[in-house]
């Protein structure tokens, strides 16, 4: 008689025609205000191994662009999200890892991860639309409606749609969250058939006495009324657009600006320093090789002002304001993706080298977006300077939850009476306008906090004392 396999062999058997159960990696949070982010560069390669710690991909974030770290020791075995996906929801399945021993080649991928709720290639959308193009039937024929939920378009889908006066319930949705994108749009306009000519009504119209003249016929070689469509890849013409896709970054930016005018009541107030003094004292420290800017003593000046004045160092919290122990200077830095705002952080305790110097450090590492979450997030009161472009004046937006950004212009040269011989002389003035929200700053005490901080900055040795 013959024996039965083992039971373990059929069982191992069995195992292996399932697959190899993944360690599933996801896209984390890699900052508070994260919602999405987009797959820069993966590190490790299908097959490889990898230690908890070991640097898997980069991801950019709402912020900049950060490293993220394996969880995990094993193999890395299917990548999900390859390089240059973009808004990859948190919570998406981006690669699968097995175990260390296990075959990585058999992992089971998960069915219903197959399709995350990100926005395609270029590989996948041209796949898709041969797909498309394949399986629909020689004569066009006009799509059934899609009636579940509300109807989501992007502006360009509705321009589209609008223009040619097709129904938006005709269209297949294939963006993120339900979106009718340009593409479907496009596409439900070449499967729409072409319309037929219809007579002209005042032709066939008996005469009226009282009718308005008919309008006359376009004549031959004209402009239409409707606009001309884009075309991606050929050069703009009269009446075209390109759509020029944003970047997480300029998406926050976006939503944050919107956010602060929307909710926060600005006040504004102005007033002009006299710059001669700190004109003089760098001066003074270049001789002995320290170079110091201009705006380093203005980060120092608001911060020994806010100590003096911890009315001012508050923010916004859903129940009222919130006071703050220490004082953490935000600096506005342009890079090429937005405006970030790196942190000094207890810049009323630092002298004005050191200030620069942290401020050269955070500015470079913020243009190469290598910033860390802890070195751009919690700051109590934000500077911007446009002086260096010759803004002579300019009212700033406030960073929520913040309760002031104070905006710096350009120095500038002015003649004024002096007081002591009643002669004219030249002073260096500097406009600096103060932006606070009303609901915790209001203009008394703002008044009274540039009052201070222009003493604190006409006056730099004054600094050291306070």
């Amino acid at each position: 008689m013959w024996d039965s396999p083992p039971f373990d062999l059929r069982t191992e058997e069995a195992s292996r025609m399932r697959g190899v159960s993944p360690l599933k990696v996801q896209m984390p949070a890699l900052s508070p205000t994260m919602e999405e982010g987009n797959i820069v560069k993966w590190l490790k390669k299908e097959g490889e191994a990898v230690a908890a710690g070991d640097a898997l991909c980069e991801i950019e974030t709402d912020k900049a662009v950060v490293t993220m770290e394996s969880n995990d020791d094993g193999v890395l075995a299917k990548i999900l999200m390859e390089e240059g996906s973009r808004n990859v929801r948190l919570g998406t399945l981006i690669a699968l890892m097995v175990e260390e021993g296990q075959d990585w080649k058999q992992v089971e991928i998960p069915s219903s991860d197959a399709a995350p709720p990100s926005e395609a290639t270029p590989a996948t959308k041209a796949v898709a639309t041969s797909v498309v193009t394949s399986s629909a039937p020689s004569p066009p024929s006009a799509p059934k409606p899609v009636t579940s939920g509300p109807l989501r378009l992007s502006p360009a889908a509705r321009h589209i749609l609008d223009t040619h006066g097709l129904d938006p319930k005709l269209a297949t949705p294939t963006g993120p969250r339900g979106i009718i994108t340009k593409e479907d749009a496009l596409n439900l306009l070449k499967a729409s058939p072409a319309p037929k000519a219809v007579p002209s009504v005042v032709a066939s119209t008996p005469p009226s006495p009282i009718s308005a003249p008919a309008a006359s016929p376009l004549p031959p070689g004209s402009r239409p009324n409707i606009p001309p469509l884009s075309v991606p890849g050929k050069p703009g013409a009269p009446g075209t657009f390109t759509e020029v896709p944003a970047s997480n970054v300029r998406r926050v930016i976006a939503q944050r600006l919107t956010q602060s005018k929307t909710t926060i009541p600005h006040s504004y107030a102005s007033i002009d320093c006299d710059m001669a003094a700190v004109m003089q004292l760098r001066k003074d420290l270049a001789k002995e090789q320290i170079k110091v800017s201009v705006n380093d003593f203005i980060i120092k000046a608001a911060a020994v002002t806010l100590r003096e004045m911890p009315e001012v160092n508050v923010t916004w919290s859903g129940d009222g304001a919130r006071a703050l122990d220490s004082v953490h200077i935000s600096i506005a830095v342009a890079t090429d993706k937005g405006l970030i705002t790196p942190i000094i952080k207890d810049a009323a305790n630092k002298g004005v080298q050191e200030i620069s110097s942290n401020a050269k450090a955070l500015a470079q590492k913020a243009r190469d977006g290598k910033l860390l979450p802890e070195e751009y997030q919690g700051g109590s009161f934000s500077i911007s300077n446009l002086g260096m472009f010759g803004i002579s004046g300019f009212s700033a937006v406030i960073n929520p939850p913040q309760a002031c950004i104070l905006a710096v212009g350009t120095s500038r040269a002015e003649l004024h009476l002096c007081e002591d011989d009643q002669t004219l002389c030249t002073k260096q003035l500097m406009t600096i306008t103060l932006s606070s929200d009303g609901r915790l700053v209001d203009d008394e005490l703002a008044s009274r906090f540039l009052d201070k901080f222009r003493a604190n900055l006409e006056k730099p040795q004054r600094m050291a004392l306070v």
